[in-house]
């Protein structure tokens, strides 16, 4: 036994060597930085590498995309681009009236946005209602409750990419669900080839592929709720409606805002499965914004990446107000709380 301890404390101290000199050799330099920028200069020094990292991942780009916002044209390059100002946010805007597309410069666009409105106020709406109760009923003593967790968890694992093929297999003409149903006795139906049930599918679809995360936040946040107040509750005689009311949505508030906030930005950048299950069809029913940039940028026969990159920040745009209305609602909730 002796033996077998001296031979894994050896072995530690062999794999903590490399890393005992290292610190040795950054010792030094870090301490004359600390007394040369004081607390203040070493959080910048530690921070700089994230934020080198957002500046070319994230900033970047944002700054690139609205230099093409600016430009007109085919071609690719960005120095090969000719510069139109706002021309393009003023074709996107050219409307007789925005609540019909067809009268629009850029019809397809207004589609799009129409089509992604209404997936985003039903998908929101279902998902967050559905991942609610979903944790609500995790959260009581079940039996096999792990188990079902990693049930309802699992498609959040699946590539979109996967999830959309799925979906197709069982939705097309001869597929899963029209075998069900010619079994009893029922006609099958072309669900992906229907305006409304492929609309309906994606909102589906979409639901069924992440609702397990978003159960996930509410869980934690049901199981942070102490025990003792559902008992108090108990013992003065409320029914579970009252206390689902009055204890467990005002303490899940934070979470749901949290989960709000991450459905609504999914929502509006919907695009993977939807692209694989109906590919925007048919038609233009199942169109939604993001397909709209990707097909106008790089997929159309003429490309128009300036037009592309104007609906992208419009849409960046729209996700940033809307952010910033639920983060102001639930603060504004919480100080009335607190009166």
């Amino acid at each position: 036994m002796r033996t077998h301890n001296s031979g894994k404390s050896s072995l530690g101290a062999l794999v903590m060597a490399p890393i005992h000199f290292l610190m040795g050799i950054l010792d030094a330099p870090l301490r004359w930085l600390q007394r040369a920028t004081g607390i203040g200069g070493m959080a910048a020094f530690f921070l700089m590498p994230n934020m080198l990292i957002f500046g070319i991942f994230v900033l970047l780009p944002f700054f690139i995309n609205f230099a093409y916002s600016m430009t007109g044209g085919t071609a690719l390059f960005l120095p090969d681009r000719t510069f139109v100002g706002a021309g393009q946010y003023a074709r996107l805007f050219d409307c007789r009236s925005y609540l019909d597309p067809g009268s629009c410069a850029e019809d397809t666009f207004w589609t799009a946005v129409k089509n992604t409105a209404w997936f985003v106020v039903l998908q929101v709406t279902l998902m967050i209602l559905v991942s609610l109760v979903t944790a609500l009923i995790l959260n009581r003593d079940l039996a096999a409750r792990s188990f079902w967790r990693a049930v309802f968890f699992f498609p959040v694992l699946l590539s979109p990419v996967v999830v959309g093929l799925i979906w197709k297999w069982i939705l097309q003409r001869q597929g899963l669900l029209n075998f069900g149903l010619y079994g009893l006795g029922f006609d099958p139906h072309v669900w992906l080839n229907d305006r409304n049930w492929a609309f309906a599918a994606t909102i589906g679809v979409s639901i069924w592929a992440h609702m397990g995360f978003y159960t996930l936040i509410l869980l934690a946040g049901l199981q942070a709720i102490p025990k003792d107040l559902y008992e108090a509750a108990e013992m003065d005689g409320t029914r579970p409606a009252r206390a689902f009311w009055r204890i467990t949505l005002p303490l899940l508030m934070p979470n749901l805002l949290v989960v709000v906030v991450l459905v609504l930005i999914r929502a509006v950048q919907i695009f993977d499965e939807v692209y694989v299950l109906t590919g925007g069809g048919p038609g233009t029913s199942t169109l939604y914004l993001t397909q709209y940039i990707y097909e106008t940028g790089f997929a159309a026969q003429l490309r128009n990446p300036g037009l592309a990159a104007a609906a992208s920040i419009l849409m960046g745009a729209v996700l940033v107000v809307l952010t910033l209305l639920q983060l102001g609602l639930g603060r504004s909730e919480k100080k009335g709380g607190r009166k």
